[in-house]
């Protein structure tokens, strides 16, 4: 065998320098230690000799030595025992947030022979910190005709902690009316949702106070709460719906600040304040809210600060929509930040004509240059107009374009362009530059003036002062200058016995109408004219429009009462018997009103009555009706006062007076009351008859109570079995007495006295009339006179 070593020496140099590079290579791959954060200072992290496969001694004689990338020295190392020890307690919440895993890099230094092995330090999480949310206290505002299985959205708790340490569940105090579900985001991260599970009723509970726990993952768990106080709404009934529920945007790094991120945009069915949207953050972090901000009207979100794409790749941020009524709705803005091409292309305008004529051929209107400073792909551009618009443009030498018009112009039918010129990269993503230049185009008459309206309708409340400005026509020329100066004038038609022009007068620059004269809606209503608009061309042009004048009334007019007649002849009395239930009809107030509309709308109120709480009137129809039972006590005659208001503004009133008579019944004859005067008098001498007449009648009555008692003891002894007993000794048989009087109660009753004895005790069980031989009407009427003559007719 041919020994190499000695006719090849170079080849041999060349594989021990293969050899050492691979090595060398082997021993600069990365090694990853894994310590949990919090770990006292000098706490042993791993062996570098074993990790190595050195020698200890070894690690001295080489010098062996560890750095960071970041010139930050976590670690020590003991070159006496190989150990590598903390120098320092890691904080994994301080050194990488919420990133996971999190990794610190960093480098063993061997100097002879020279090495040097990459390594990474895993710091592992420890439940250290407890779910805190950002307010103790939550409000929930839940309309109370919300479903059951209905879900809404929580304010989430923060946990430090990543991984199983990180938010695992929620919990809710025990309740009737909701219950809480645990969801997770796509990032992994737990999120909580309220679900309705009974329907509301904001009459028998307005509010629901609950306790919503956020529970870690840790052992032993850790936990935080939080006070939601569920109020529940009773009108707003549509909460603001998102036209989505996800908006996922991409954003380059390098975006400006205020930049538009994305348009968020809610509906809600509601009107007026309920219907009025408001945007904001549902869960702002402090990295959310100091990165982006939400125009709170338009649902515009912007960015704050600079975008990093190396620290922070993504974003949720989560957006609540709140209606004036509190009912809010959410959703989500997922933002991509992308690390892409960020030099937009230039456009600049080398020359620029306006204004152009209208008919004329292909007209060169502008010159252009683009340019992107951008290269490869990136730094390539297509130029190009945005919209149907007839212009072209013409790729030139060296990136200039030309800006022509493409066919002839017609300002008739446009006045002017507004071009856009959109200048767009082929990087990725795409940048775009735009620009907008606004071509002016030349007039001529040729077009007649235009109304805005071909009729015109205008409605004047009657009694106008004169010379009112009552309203205008406009009339518009689509020409310009001087061909666009219109006049205004009217043809007068004869309105009545008078022509239009002691009636109306119209200003010839601005088309504005006067009304010259006051007008009374009883003697015309409406009436119309034309009004011609001519134009300052030559020749001159000129169109019309119909104008019409609708008066509308006025509460002028009093309401006028046709029933009961308010004339001042005799006054009409309505009969109500004493026995009319409540409600009952006794009359009803007609009137009128000349006015029209609502003007003429009447409504009827009680205005005073003898006996106030006895009458009532229906307001919608003047309908007069008692309002409870007639009593002995209320006077024979009823004065009412009906007041009769029209609906107008201010309104217009009338009163009107009735006169009502309580009868004991339809059948006695309606004998005109006489005046108050001589009403006294009778009513004195009426009253010390029945005084006589009470006093015979109880004499009578007494003595006939008396023989009553007397009868039935009597009879007791011998008959045992009728009715109950007086006393021990007998029995009381029932039997009847007449009892005769004079006077006022001038026919006779007959009474039945049953008496119990119970236990020894007698009473009274009742005394009633057996054949009511007394007519009605007279009995009624004796009562009415002198009510202490009740007493005479029943005993209880």
């Amino acid at each position: 065998i041919v020994d190499l070593r000695k006719h090849f020496p170079e080849f041999w140099q060349v594989i021990c320098l293969v050899f050492l590079l691979c090595v060398c290579e082997a021993g600069s791959a990365k090694n990853r230690i894994s310590v949990a954060e919090e770990m006292e200072v000098g706490s042993f992290v791993a062996n570098v000799a074993k990790s190595l496969g050195l020698e200890v001694r070894e690690l001295s004689a080489r010098g062996a030595r560890v750095l960071s990338e970041d010139n930050r020295q976590y670690f020590q190392l003991n070159v006496g025992s190989g150990d590598l020890l903390l120098r320092e307690k890691l904080d994994r919440e301080e050194l990488c947030g919420p990133t996971e895993p999190c990794l610190l890099p960093f480098q063993i230094l061997l100097e002879n022979p020279f090495q040097i092995v990459r390594a990474e330090l895993r710091v592992q999480d420890i439940n250290d910190h407890s779910p805190v949310f950002p307010n103790t206290e939550m409000l929930l505002n839940v309309p109370e005709n919300s479903l059951p299985g209905s879900v809404f959205s929580l304010k989430n708790a923060q946990d430090l902690d990543v991984g199983s340490n990180n938010i695992q569940n929620y919990t809710i105090s025990l309740n009737s009316y909701f219950h809480v579900q645990t969801r997770a985001r796509g990032d992994g991260r737990k999120f909580a949702e309220l679900v309705l599970d009974k329907a509301l009723d904001r009459e028998m509970q307005p509010e629901v106070t609950l306790t919503l726990i956020a529970l870690d993952g840790g052992s032993p768990p850790r936990s935080g709460a939080a006070q939601i106080r569920v109020l529940v709404v009773d009108v707003n009934d549509n909460a603001p719906v998102f036209s989505q529920a996800q908006y996922d945007v991409q954003i380059p790094e390098n975006g400006a600040i205020g930049s538009l991120v994305a348009t968020v945009t809610a509906t809600d069915l509601d009107i007026g304040n309920n219907g009025q949207i408001s945007y904001s953050f549902f869960q702002g972090s402090e990295e959310i809210v100091s990165t982006f901000e939400v125009n709170s009207t338009s649902g515009d979100i912007r960015t704050r600060r600079k975008l990093d794409f190396e620290a922070i790749k993504s974003y949720e941020v989560d957006i609540e929509a709140t209606d004036g009524g509190g009912l809010s709705g959410k959703c989500t803005v997922v933002v991509q930040v992308t690390d892409v091409n960020d030099n937009a292309p230039e456009l600049a305008i080398s020359s620029f004509t306006s204004p152009i004529p209208e008919n004329s051929p292909e007209t060169l209107v502008a010159v252009l240059k683009i340019r992107d400073q951008d290269s490869g792909d990136n730094g390539k551009m297509v130029c190009s107009i945005e919209g149907n618009v007839p212009f072209i443009l013409k790729p030139s030498v060296d990136n200039f374009y030309t800006l022509l018009t493409e066919s002839p112009l017609d300002r008739e039918s446009r006045s002017q362009y507004n071009i856009t010129i959109t200048v767009t990269d082929l990087g990725t993503p795409r940048l775009t530059t735009e620009r907008n230049i606004t071509v002016l185009i030349s007039d001529v008459n040729d077009n007649p003036p235009a109304f805005t309206q071909t009729a015109y309708a205008f409605y004047l409340q009657e009694n106008n002062i004169p010379a009112l400005h009552f309203g205008s026509v406009r009339a518009n020329d689509r020409d310009s200058g001087t061909n666009a100066k219109i006049t205004y004038s009217f043809q007068s038609p004869v309105t009545g016995d008078l022509p239009l022009f002691s009636y109306i007068s119209i200003n010839s620059d601005n088309g504005h109408l006067y009304i010259l004269r006051s007008l009374d809606y009883e003697a015309i209503q409406a009436f119309q004219f034309t009004v011609t608009a001519t134009d300052g061309g030559s020749p001159a042009l000129s169109s019309q429009a119909l104008v019409q004048v609708v008066v509308l009334d006025e509460n002028d007019n009093t309401p006028f009462v046709l029933y009961p007649l308010q004339n001042g002849t005799a006054p009409c009395n309505d009969l109500v018997p004493r026995a009319a239930e409540p409600g009952y009809l006794v009359t009803k107030v007609v009137a009128v009103d000349g006015d029209s509309g609502q003007n003429s709308w009447l409504s009827y109120q009680l205005l005073k009555a003898t006996d106030p709480g006895l009458f009532t009137v229906w307001a919608h129809n003047g309908e007069v009706c008692t309002a409870r039972p007639i009593s002995d006590r209320d006077a024979t005659k009823q004065r009412l006062l009906v007041l009769v208001k029209d609906n107008g503004e201010p309104p217009q009133s009338a009163v009107a007076t009735l006169n009502v008579l309580l009868v004991d019944g339809f059948s006695e004859p309606y004998l005109q009351l006489p005046d108050a005067p001589k009403e006294q008098v009778q009513v004195d001498s009426l009253t010390i008859y029945l005084i006589i007449s009470l006093a015979v009648i109880s004499f009578l009555f007494l003595i006939s109570i008396l023989m009553f008692i007397g009868v039935r003891l009597w009879k007791g002894k011998r008959d045992a079995t009728d009715c109950s007993r007086f006393d021990s000794n007998g029995p009381f048989p029932g039997h009847l007495v007449d009892v005769t009087g004079t006077g006022t109660l001038s026919h006779s009753y007959q009474y039945e006295v049953c008496l119990t004895s119970n236990s020894g005790t007698s009473e009274f069980k009742f005394l009633k009339p057996v054949l009511p031989i007394v007519p009605p009407q007279a009995a009624g009427r004796d009562l009415e006179e002198n009510p202490s003559l009740r007493n005479s007719y029943m005993l209880t």
